[in-house]
């Protein structure tokens, strides 16, 4: 019990330890040799599966997102697809259906079909939007063959890398799309991918200057020789800035400290917007524990773990410019009657790159 606690008996024994307070009992060792040799685990056990997506009764994944693309096509094209567009078109999806990343197509147009249903503004970005596919589905707006953007870009054959697709909502409504990915595929089969925080310089020394016990206005200066996310640590000649003593026995551990703890994590945080989505039990793949936000509930994993382990990621990210585009869409629409939305702002525009020329681009993220 607690009474325990005082003594130094609460430590890990060594082998020879173990053997000579147990010496009467050389089954029990030999039992416990035994059950440690069969605890064994490695990750490649893991058999992560996709949901899969039935959007069309009696159709498979790739049929279906076949049909879709098609009546993308044929209501962007009503004259008939121009060649370049079949041959694109054909070339994609006889790629995604070998590499079995239908359903991951499917779940991305379903959460950007509810977004649109719902009067969210929404935008596929990144390599993603050198896809025709998700060009014709309606996920991104640009049009990779004008634009001659390549589609290996996004997804290869040769590297065999699940594709991520970012998808940016309105920020004050991106919640609700987040609900609603909760309550389509259910709890037990989503959550959000967690994100590492790891120790920098200014980190790692408040912390050791807190537990050695440093003034705090020492720690305060130390910190502040500290320039943005260094991993670094502190240079000699930085604290000879300071007139201070490098030989100082509590200021050189202090350092040294600091200096090892850089890069070990700290906390697990969660990812801005990054889903995992599994057939069965998400908790029979990965631990799963709730999120600090009311309603949410993380993986204990980071998105390079899943990245080594193949798990597909759907990106559900939040921008507040697209709240401020789609005000403008609506004011646009009822006080002048324009019908204009993101696939209508292909054309260059001299005005928009003269106010680039001349850094005219607060509040614009992506250049920002």
């Amino acid at each position: 019990g607690f009474k325990r606690e005082r003594f130094m008996d609460r430590a890990l024994k060594s082998p020879a330890e173990m053997e000579r307070r147990f010496a009467l009992f050389p089954d029990a060792i030999e039992a416990t040799a035994d059950i440690a040799a069969a605890c064994r685990f490695d990750l490649s056990e893991i058999r992560y599966q996709y949901p899969y997506e039935e959007v069309m009764a009696g159709r498979t994944a790739q049929e279906a997102l076949a049909a879709l693309t098609e009546e993308g096509a044929a209501a962007m094209f009503p004259g008939g697809v121009p060649p370049a567009y079949r041959k694109q078109i054909d070339h994609e999806l006889r790629l995604i259906g070998e590499l079995g990343y239908a359903p991951y197509f499917l779940t991305v147009n379903s959460i950007v079909a509810e977004s649109r249903r719902r009067g969210i503004l929404c935008q596929g970005r990144g390599s993603a939007a050198n896809s025709c596919v998700c060009f014709l589905l309606g996920v991104t707006s640009i049009d990779p063959i004008k634009h001659e953007l390549l589609f290996e870009r996004f997804v290869s054959g040769e590297r065999k890398e699940p594709p991520d697709i970012d998808v940016d909502f309105e920020h004050e409504r991106r919640e609700e799309i987040i609900q609603w990915i909760y309550e389509t595929y259910g709890r037990h089969r989503s959550a959000l991918t967690a994100v590492v925080t790891r120790y920098r310089t200014r980190g790692a020394v408040a912390e050791v200057g807190k537990v050695l016990g440093l003034p705090r206005d020492l720690t305060k200066m130390l910190t502040g020789l500290v320039w943005g996310w260094s991993v670094d640590g502190i240079p000699a000649e930085r604290i000879a800035e300071l007139n201070l003593n490098a030989d100082d026995h509590r200021l050189r551990l202090t350092l040294d400290l600091a200096q090892q703890l850089i890069g070990t994590p700290r906390h697990l945080s969660q990812h801005p917007g990054g889903f995992v989505l599994t057939q069965e039990r998400l908790d029979d793949l990965v631990p799963i524990e709730p999120a600090r936000m009311e309603d949410r509930q993380i993986i204990e994993w980071d998105k390079d773990d899943i990245d080594v382990l193949k798990f597909m990621k759907v990106d559900v990210l939040g921008l507040g410019m697209l709240g401020c585009m789609n005000r403008a869409f609506n004011l646009l629409k009822d006080h002048k009657g324009i019908d204009v939305s993101m696939a209508d702002l292909q054309d260059d525009d001299p005005a928009v790159y003269g106010m680039i020329q001349k850094a005219d681009t607060l509040g614009v993220f992506q250049i920002e």
